[in-house]
């Protein structure tokens, strides 16, 4: 059974972690979620099971791993959905840098 979550703003992204019995103003019900979660994609991650200091290189540091690991990951689109609505500003998330990511917003706007 899933559980209801509240977007506390009433529009743009889920916040995640956000719960209640019963909508509150300025609280809005959205559709309930799977057990599996907001962020169950996380757990079906490839670089779950690789090493996280390859997805947070140092300044100038080298990417290529990381990149190599997101083109065979099965949830890369909920990996970069994710780091665009949260405004991740540091590593590899869906196979983009930082710099790339906010590349990809610029241009969308």
């Amino acid at each position: 059974m899933g559980r209801a979550v509240w977007n506390i703003l009433g529009d743009g992204p889920l916040t995640t972690g956000v719960t209640a019995a019963a909508p509150q103003q300025g609280l809005y019900a959205l559709d309930e979620v799977s057990d599996e979660g907001l962020l169950g994609w996380q757990e079906r991650a490839l670089c779950a099971q690789t090493d996280p200091e390859a997805f947070f290189p140092e300044k100038g540091g080298s990417t290529r791993e990381a990149k190599r690991v997101c083109t065979s990951c099965d949830v890369r689109a909920e990996c970069l959905e994710y780091a665009l609505a949260n405004d991740e500003r540091f590593g590899i998330w869906g196979g983009l840098s930082e710099r790339e990511r906010r590349k990809l917003k610029r241009r969308a706007v």
